[in-house]
């Protein structure tokens, strides 16, 4: 099966987005409906297939019941199968934990199932086109801006260069605990099939479809997305365990580690969450949340997730993760983590994104690159190597947007594979001792040493349209960092009014992970 299949395949299902669009029903909602009816389908095909047939769904809540049911019938069938389905374990009761049917007319769903569904054969099409279409899907779903899909979508041509940066094995252990859609798992994965394939022992493959990759969510419709996505790519079965999980991955410790973290977590500060160390000192919000192997207490997400991620790595583990600017210079618990990351584990590199390449607006970030080590006195980190890529470098989702290629020269520098000894500066490659980190004031890893072109020289200036596009986005970007000192005044406020806590962002250090 070709890409054309694909974009058929897609255009097929897209077209009927807008019909729905008219009844209420948004883009990601729309996707949400697919990934039910799909599928159901696919459990179909299971059931009557000549070898082995499977059967994944009861008989009365399968897909013929639904091709056999017209007007209200069909509706009130529909609604009994989601209700239903959301009982059961594994993987369907991921992808059908608390559904609902947003397809009121009875009319343009049996449409949607009937000639749009029904007449293509799921189950034969081509893992990349039938998970093509899908992942072109979810993309065109994050586009729509009004239903926040959007935070849930890391840029593909991101998502691939990290991979291609920590070079996924077929021994690999693989996780992305805030996974959203699954596309750090499926581009390792796909990573993992490109460059290992043909090689693959029955083992790896068994241990690569069933279990060696897996991922948490907290959304529940984000998460029948990716379990619905990694199914469609060929990881898991219809039947059989999860590979998602749904919950706070923030909760408590981890049970297992891992050798490989990918991840994007989420941006902003928690209002949900109380994270108390070792020592007792709490961040307070509304629900708590004991992880005393954290090194600081804090409301501020990213950062816990920075712990948390820290902690499911297995020694000489390796993680990739996507951080906003704030986690590189916030003070207090920031800094307590910064300086535990770089001395207790191997923080070696820092990508500084452009903006203008995130669906969701305001956001300056970056990845940070890190393995974790055996415990010893001296320092891990012996050197960061920061590449800037965010100036001098304008993108824009529509018009300009990032593409593999426009990070090539990061993952050359990188050195895939090879000791980092071997690297070289360049203009945009820039090597800081541990030394000079810990210099700086709050150990601030926000470095910069490039000009910005557009300040310097009026033949430089930047097309209009980026020009505002730019204002915005530095605009949002400070609207959420008001935001989050508004929670943090308010955090502390509340913490002064019970005695028995301290200020949360007080730098709090506890026993090594």
């Amino acid at each position: 099966m070709s890409t054309v299949d694909s974009r058929r395949l897609v255009q097929k299902l897209w077209n009927y987005c807008d019909v729905l669009r008219d009844d209420g029903v948004s883009t990601i909602d729309y996707v949400e409906q697919l990934t039910f009816l799909l599928f159901l389908k696919m459990a179909h095909e299971r059931a009557n297939r000549s070898l082995r047939p499977e059967q994944i769904v009861p008989e009365e809540l399968s897909w013929q019941t639904l091709l056999d049911a017209d007007g209200d019938a069909l509706e009130v069938q529909y609604r009994h199968i989601l209700e239903g389905l959301a009982k059961e374990g594994g993987t369907l009761g991921t992808i059908f934990r608390k559904a609902q049917n947003k397809i009121q007319d009875p009319a343009k769903l049996k449409r949607l199932i009937v000639d749009l569904i029904d007449k293509e054969q799921w189950s034969s099409a081509g893992v990349d086109v039938k998970g093509d279409a899908y992942e072109e899907l979810l993309a065109r779903g994050a586009e729509d801006t009004k239903s926040g899909a959007g935070q849930y979508f890391t840029p593909r041509a991101l998502t691939a260069a990290m991979v291609d940066c920590v070079l996924p094995t077929p021994d690999d252990t693989i996780t992305d605990p805030a996974c959203g859609t699954g596309g750090f798992l499926l581009a390792a994965f796909d990573h993992i099939q490109r460059h290992h394939g043909a090689s693959l022992t029955p083992d790896q493959r068994r241990r690569l479809g069933n279990g060696a990759i897996t991922g948490t969510e907290l959304v529940d419709g984000t998460a029948r997305l990716a379990a619905m996505n990694m199914l469609l790519h060929g990881i898991g079965t219809p039947g059989g365990d999860s590979l998602i999980t749904v919950g706070d991955a923030l909760g408590k410790p981890p049970s297992q580690r891992y050798s490989l973290v990918l991840a994007n977590p989420p941006f902003g500060r928690s209002s949900t969450i109380r994270s108390v160390t070792e020592s007792g000192r709490a961040s307070r919000e509304d629900r708590e949340i004991e992880r005393p192997d954290f090194w600081a207490a804090t409301a501020n997400k990213q950062l816990n997730f920075v712990q948390h991620i820290a902690s499911l790595l297995e020694i000489d583990g390796r993680a990739a993760v996507v951080l906003p600017d704030n986690v590189l210079f916030e003070g207090g618990a920031g800094e307590t983590i910064r300086r535990r990351l770089l001395k207790q584990y191997d923080l070696h590199t820092l990508l500084r994104l452009p903006t203008g390449i995130f669906y969701a607006g305001g956001v300056k970030a970056n990845v940070l690159f890190f393995e974790r080590k055996r415990a010893r006195e001296e320092p891990w980190t012996q050197n960061l190597w920061v590449y800037d890529f965010r100036t001098n470098q304008h993108f824009t989702l529509k018009q300009n947007p990032l593409r593999r290629e426009h990070l090539q020269d990061f993952v050359e520098c990188y050195l895939p594979g090879k000791d980092r000894s071997e690297r070289v500066e360049t203009a945009r490659f820039k090597s800081f001792t541990y030394e000079e980190l810990m210099a700086r004031d709050k150990v601030n890893l926000d470095i910069t040493w490039l000009r910005d072109a557009s300040l310097e020289d009026a033949d430089a200036l930047l097309p209009p349209e980026v020009i505002a596009q730019e204002i915005v986005e530095d605009l949002q970007a400070a609207l959420r960092e008001f935001a989050a000192i508004a929670d943090a005044l308010s955090s502390r406020t509340e913490l002064a009014q019970t005695p028995a806590e301290t200020p949360a962002e007080e730098a709090v250090p506890i026993s090594p992970l």
